[in-house]
C-alpha cells in the first residue's frame, strides 16, 4: 500500500452552522439585481415563482432565496460565482422529482432543465458521451437510438429525471441488478467546487489528480478522512447493491485498496475518482456542469413475464428463486397499487393487463425482466415457468415480448409512486420510509418485521419494491395533519432505520438523505462517521453554501415532520370553505383536488402523449401541470396572499384574485391530458375553471374576451343569418383591426368562415318510423361549428348514417358550454347544460334515440365529463343516461359494425384505387377521454392506412391559439410533433382531425386542408 504524501494544510473539523446567515446587504431584491446584471438568464425573485420552488416530489415545502434559470452551463457558472462571492446559498435543481426533499432550501435555486440540456458528444466506439446536467434520461436515449447505445441507470421518473438530478441522488432503477448505480455508469463530471479563492471549475475523474493540482490536493483531504475512519466504513457501511445513505466514502476506500498494489502514490492517487463521490451527494459538494457517462449496448432482444400472486408474501418468497434464472429486472407492486390502478381513467387498462392467480384477482405482482437473443428467450421464460410451478403454483403468468406491450406493463409499475396520491380519506401513504434496501434474502423477514411495526400503531402500508436488488419502496397510511400521526411517523421511521441496519441494510437505498432521512444517519452511522461527512463537506465547501443542512448537520428527529406541505410554518394551511361550481367528489373534496398534486413531476416530460402542451413549448416549470397545481394550492390557501401582506405591510389580497396565478392559469390550453395522463389525476382544467369562475365571482368583473369567446355560439348563430355579408366584412383590414384590438387577436390567424346554418340545410326530420322497415333513430348533437361554420360535416354524417340504416334527427339542443367553461363562465355553462340537458332528455323519450352522436370531440367530453361534474338542476340520473348514450360518430359506427341496421358499401378506393393513407391526428379532450382509436377504427375497417402521429394538443385548443399573446406558445405546440408530420405527408395523403381547432391550426401553421374523419367516410359511400 502506498503511503499518502503530507497534505500542505489540514482540513478544517467539527462541526458547522446548518446554513450561512445572509447579510443584510444581501436581501432577495439586492440578489436579484446583483444576478440580474450577472447573467443573461432569467432571474426571478419574485413570491410567486419563488413559491412554485418550494416543493419538490416530498412532503417539505420551503420557500428559496429566488430561482435563475440560467441560459446555458456557462451562464450557470456565473449565478454560481455571483453567489458564492456574496455568501448566498446555492441549490442546483432538475425536474425537482426528489422524495427525500433534497430539492427544497432557502437558498436561491439554479434551474437546469429548461436550457442545460444538451448532448455535447457521443464516442460510440468507446460507449460514452458527454450532457449537460439538465437533459432528462428518457431524451438522451432518444438521441442514442442511433448509436445502438443507452444510459443504463432508470429510475421511475426516466422521462423527467435530469442526468445531474440522477448524479446528485446516484439513481439506480428497475436493472440495478445489471447495471448498478449512476456511480458505475459514471466517468467523471465537470462541476465548480467552492474551496480555495472562490468557486473553481475542475473536472472530476480517474486520473484528474495526476493533471491537476487542485484536484489533487481535493483527493488528498479526501482520502486523509477517508482512511482516518476506514475501519468504521468497512463496518458501517451497508454492502447492498443499492445504497445511498451519507457520502460514498465506500467508494473512494474501494478504489484506494485496488490501487494498492501500485508502489507509486501517485499512480495510485490518480486511480481516485472523486466524480462517485460527488454521486449521491444531494448538490452539498458541488454543482455539476457536465458529465461524462458510460453507456451500455441496447440489448438485442427482451422479454417480460408478470406474475401474480394470491398474497405479497407469496411474490416475496419467489424473489430468491427467480433472481437464479439470470433476470434483467424483478419488480414488484402489491395490492394497493393494483387496487389504485384499477379505478385510474387511465391505467384501467394497464392493471387489467395483470395476471390473476387461481384465487381471484391479483394481491401482488413480480415483473420479471429478461435480456437476451430471440433463440433465448424462450429458455428464460420456460425456466421462469419452472420456477413459479414449484414456488407458488396457483400464480398467474404472463408473457410480453412485443415492444408496445411491454411499455404498457412496465407503465403501471412507472406510475406507483404517484397513484398511491389518488387514495381516499385523510390517512394518506407518506414519503419518509418509502427507501429501505436490505440483502435479497431478507426482504421477506423485513416486510413481516415492518407489517408488524405499522400495524402496532393502527395503520397499515403500501408496498412496491426493486425486489431484484432488495429496495423496498413502502408508504405508511398517516394523516400528517394529525399531531398523533405525525409522532407515529417519526417512530416508524425510527424503527424501520434500525430494522434495516439489523439486516444488513440501509435506510436510503435509492432516494437519498434529504430532510426525511437526513436525521437518521448519526443513528445509523454513529458519530464518528457523521463527522467525517462533515469533513468531506468542509473540504469541498468550506462556507457551507451548497444546499445547506442536508447530509451534515441535519435536524433533530422531529424535524422530520417540520416545513411540511400542509404546515410549512407555525399553522396547518387549509383550503376555505366555499360554493363550488364543480363537484369533486371524484377527488375526495374540493380540498382533496386543491391538494391532489404531489409533485412527481410526470407533467414535465418533455414528449409523448399530450400532457403538458405548454410545458413542452416552454420547459418551465411554471407552465406545467406540477407549476399550476402548486399555484392553485398556495392561492387558494391563502399562502400567496399572507405572504404578500407580510412583505408589503398590506392587508392582503382576495384568494381567488392572485395576479401571479392568474398569469401562471393563463397558459394553460386546458386540453384534460392531466386528468387522465396525471396518475393522481390532477385535473387542472377543471381548477382553472373553478378558480377563474370564483375570481369573477369575487371581483364581480368578466372581461370582454372572456364573455366573447364562451358566448361563441351566439356569435355564430348571428354570423351565419347573413354568411356572405359576415366573411366579407371579416376580410375587411379596418374591421379586423377592430376585431383585433377589441378581443386581442393575432392578427396572424384566419378567422372561421360563416356558413348558411346546418339547421336550414337540413330540412325536415320526419317522425317516428313503426314497423317491420322502421329504422332506429339517432340524434346529431347540433354543436357550436358543425352548426354555422361547418355545416358539410352535419351534412356528412346525416348521409353516412342513414347509409347505415338510421334515421337521423338534428338536436338543435344549444350550447354545450364547452367554451363557457374553458373562458370560467361557469354560471353561463350551468344554465347552458340544464338547457340542452332539458332537450336531449325530452328528445330522447319522444323519439326513443338509440343515441346521440357529436361532431365535435371538445362538445362530447363536455356532455361525458363536465356535465357529470358541474353542479346542476338537472338530476344526476339524467345526465348520466345522456353520457352513456353519447358517442362520437365515427365511435359509434365501428363499435357496433356488426350489428347496425344496413351495411352500405363503399367505393372501390378502399380496395386500392383511393385514398389509401391517412393522418390521423387526435383531438386532446378525445385523446384524453377515451383515445384517437375511436376515430381510427372506423377508416381501418373501411381498408385505410391509419397513421396517429404522438402529437399531444394541436396548439388551437378553443379559443387559446387565437389570441395575439398566446399565438406564438400555439404555433410552437403545434411545431413539436403535428406540423411536422403534417409536413411529411404526402400529397396523397389524406389529412384528418375531427377537432375544429385542430383543423384550424392545421391551416394556419401548414397551409393543409384537413377533413374530419366522417367527411371522408362519406365520401368513400358507393353512388354518393
Amino acid at each position: 500500500m502506498p503511503t499518502l504524501p503530507v497534505i500542505p494544510s489540514p482540513a478544517p473539523t467539527g462541526r458547522r452552522a446548518a446554513g450561512p446567515a445572509i447579510a443584510p446587504e444581501h436581501s432577495s431584491d439586492a440578489i436579484a439585481r446583483g444576478l440580474g446584471t450577472s447573467i443573461e438568464g432569467e432571474v426571478r425573485f419574485d413570491l410567486h415563482n419563488r413559491m412554485l420552488y418550494a416543493t419538490d416530489a416530498s412532503l417539505y415545502q420551503v420557500r428559496p432565496l429566488g430561482v435563475v434559470i440560467p441560459a446555458g452551463v456557462e451562464d450557470a457558472a456565473r449565478a454560481v460565482e455571483y453567489c458564492a462571492a456574496h455568501g448566498v446559498p446555492i441549490l442546483p435543481r432538475g425536474g425537482g422529482t426528489s422524495l427525500a426533499g433534497q430539492c427544497v432550501n432557502r437558498a436561491v435555486v439554479i434551474d437546469f432543465s429548461a436550457r442545460c440540456a444538451g448532448l455535447q458528444s457521443v464516442d460510440a466506439g468507446g460507449r460514452r458521451c458527454g450532457v449537460e446536467p439538465g437533459i432528462t434520461v428518457d431524451d438522451l436515449n432518444e438521441r442514442l437510438v442511433s448509436y445502438g447505445l443507452f444510459f443504463a441507470p432508470d429510475p421511475a421518473t426516466t422521462r423527467q429525471a435530469n442526468i445531474g438530478g440522477c448524479i446528485g441522488n446516484n439513481a439506480a432503477g428497475a436493472r440495478s441488478i445489471l447495471y448498478k448505480r449512476t456511480s458505475e455508469n459514471l466517468h467523471g463530471v465537470e462541476a465548480l467546487v467552492l474551496a480555495g479563492q472562490g468557486p473553481r471549475r475542475v473536472r472530476l475523474e480517474r486520473g484528474a489528480a495526476a493533471r491537476d493540482p487542485f484536484v489533487r490536493d481535493l483527493t488528498l483531504r479526501v482520502l486523509e478522512v477517508v482512511l482516518a475512519n476506514a475501519a468504521l466504513i468497512r463496518e458501517r457501511f451497508p454492502k447492498t447493491i443499492r445504497r445511498n445513505a451519507g457520502y460514498n466514502l465506500d467508494l473512494i476506500l474501494q478504489q484506494w485498496e485496488s490501487a494498492g498494489e501500485r508502489a507509486d502514490a501517485d499512480e495510485a492517487l490518480a486511480a481516485i475518482n472523486l466524480s462517485h463521490l460527488i454521486c449521491g451527494s444531494e448538490g452539498t459538494l458541488a454543482v455539476v456542469l457536465g458529465a461524462d457517462l458510460a453507456l451500455h449496448p441496447v440489448p438485442p432482444a427482451k422479454g417480460l413475464a408478470v406474475v401474480g400472486f394470491g398474497s405479497l408474501e407469496a411474490a416475496i418468497d419467489a424473489v430468491a428463486p427467480i433472481l437464479a434464472s439470470g433476470p434483467s429486472a424483478v419488480e414488484l407492486l402489491d395490492d394497493t397499487v393494483l387496487d389504485l390502478a384499477r379505478a385510474n381513467t387511465e391505467y384501467r387498462h394497464y392493471a387489467e393487463m395483470m395476471p390473476a392467480p387461481a384465487s381471484g384477482p391479483p394481491r401482488a405482482v413480480l415483473y420479471v425482466e429478461y435480456f437476451g437473443t430471440a433463440e433465448s428467450l424462450p429458455a428464460s421464460f420456460h425456466s421462469l415457468r419452472g420456477i413459479i410451478a414449484g414456488a407458488s403454483p396457483s400464480a398467474g403468468l404472463a408473457v410480453f415480448t412485443e415492444s408496445g406491450a411491454m411499455l404498457a406493463a412496465w407503465k403501471l409499475r412507472k406510475a406507483g409512486e404517484p397513484l398511491l396520491h389518488g387514495m381516499p380519506g385523510d390517512r394518506k401513504p407518506i414519503t419518509f420510509v418509502e427507501d429501505n434496501a436490505v440483502p435479497v434474502e431478507h426482504l421477506g423477514e423485513f416486510v413481516r418485521e415492518f407489517r408488524r411495526i405499522v400495524e402496532s400503531r393502527g395503520t397499515r402500508a403500501a408496498y412496491w419494491a426493486h425486489a431484484s436488488v432488495g429496495v423496498l419502496h413502502i408508504r405508511p397510511f398517516l394523516d400528517i395533519r394529525d399531531e398523533r400521526d405525525r409522532r407515529l411517523m417519526q417512530q416508524i421511521a425510527a424503527e424501520a432505520a434500525d430494522l434495516a441496519r439489523s439486516l444488513g441494510g440501509v435506510m436510503s437505498g435509492e432516494h437519498g438523505d434529504g430532510r426525511v432521512r437526513g436525521p437518521l444517519l448519526e443513528r445509523f452511522y454513529g458519530p464518528e462517521l457523521m463527522r467525517a461527512f462533515r469533513e468531506v463537506k468542509a473540504i469541498f465547501d468550506p462556507r457551507n453554501l451548497l444546499n445547506p443542512g442536508n447530509i451534515v448537520e441535519p435536524g433533530p428527529l422531529p424535524s422530520i415532520a417540520e416545513s411540511i406541505r400542509v404546515k410549512p410554518a407555525e399553522r396547518f394551511v387549509e383550503v376555505p370553505p366555499v360554493d363550488t361550481y364543480f363537484g369533486y367528489e371524484d377527488q375526495h373534496g374540493f380540498r382533496g383536488a386543491v391538494e391532489m398534486c404531489n409533485g412527481a413531476g410526470v407533467c414535465r416530460k418533455r414528449s409523448g402523449g399530450t400532457m403538458c402542451p405548454s410545458f413542452m413549448g416552454t420547459l418551465d416549470e411554471r407552465h406545467s401541470t406540477r407549476g399550476r397545481g402548486n399555484a392553485l394550492r398556495l392561492a387558494i390557501t391563502g399562502q400567496l396572499a399572507d405572504e404578500w401582506a407580510a412583505a408589503t405591510g398590506g392587508t392582503g389580497r382576495s384568494l381567488w384574485n392572485d395576479p401571479g396565478t392568474i398569469e401562471t392559469l393563463d397558459l394553460c390550453l386546458s386540453c384534460k391530458a392531466c386528468k387522465a395522463e396525471c396518475p393522481s389525476n390532477v385535473d387542472i382544467a377543471r381548477l382553472k375553471a373553478e378558480y377563474t369562475a370564483q375570481r369573477y365571482r369575487s371581483t364581480g368583473r368578466i372581461p370582454l374576451r372572456a364573455r366573447a369567446f364562451g358566448h361563441v355560439r351566439t356569435l355564430n348563430r348571428v354570423g351565419a343569418i347573413a354568411p356572405g355579408l359576415a366573411n366579407w366584412a371579416n376580410r375587411r383590414t379596418w374591421v379586423r383591426a377592430v376585431l383585433d384590438r377589441m378581443l386581442g387577436l393575432a392578427h396572424q390567424r384566419s378567422i372561421p368562415a360563416f356558413a348558411r346554418s346546418l339547421r336550414r340545410q337540413w330540412g325536415r326530420d320526419g317522425g317516428p318510423e313503426t314497423g317491420p322497415g322502421a329504422r332506429p333513430a339517432v340524434a346529431l348533437f347540433g354543436d357550436c361549428f358543425t352548426m354555422y361554420n361547418e355545416p358539410g360535416i352535419g351534412l356528412a354524417a346525416r348521409r353516412t348514417l342513414e347509409a347505415f340504416g338510421y334515421r337521423v334527427i338534428l338536436a338543435d339542443a344549444g350550447c354545450c358550454g364547452r367554451a363557457m367553461i374553458s373562458t370560467g363562465l361557469l354560471d353561463d355553462a350551468g344554465a347552458a347544460a340544464d338547457r340542452a340537458l332539458g332537450r336531449l332528455d325530452a328528445l330522447v323519450e319522444r323519439e326513443g334515440l338509440r343515441a346521440i352522436l357529436v361532431a365535435e370531440p371538445s362538445c362530447l367530453s363536455a356532455i361525458k365529463d363536465d356535465w357529470l361534474q358541474l353542479r346542476l338542476r338537472t338530476p344526476a340520473p339524467v345526465r348520466r343516461r345522456i353520457a352513456a348514450m353519447s358517442w362520437m360518430i365515427e365511435e359509434f359506427l365501428a363499435r357496433d359494425w356488426e350489428s347496425h341496421p344496413v351495411r352500405p358499401a363503399f367505393k372501390p378506393g378502399t380496395a386500392g384505387a383511393g385514398p389509401r393513407s391517412v393522418l390521423l391526428h387526435g383531438h386532446c379532450h378525445q385523446k384524453a377521454l377515451w383515445g384517437a382509436q375511436s376515430s381510427a377504427d372506423l377508416l381501418r375497417r373501411l381498408g385505410l392506412e391509419v397513421r396517429i402521429p404522438d402529437s399531444g394538443c394541436c396548439g388551437m385548443a378553443g379559443s387559446f391559439g387565437y389570441t395575439a399573446d398566446h399565438y406564438d406558445l400555439s404555433m410552437r405546440i403545434g411545431e413539436l410533433v403535428l406540423f411536422p408530420a403534417v409536413r411529411s405527408a404526402s400529397g396523397d395523403d389524406v389529412i384528418v382531425t375531427p377537432g375544429t381547432s385542430c383543423r384550424h391550426q392545421i391551416h394556419d401553421g401548414t397551409g393543409r386542408t384537413a377533413m374530419h374523419p366522417i367527411e371522408l367516410v362519406a365520401s368513400l359511400l358507393a353512388g354518393k
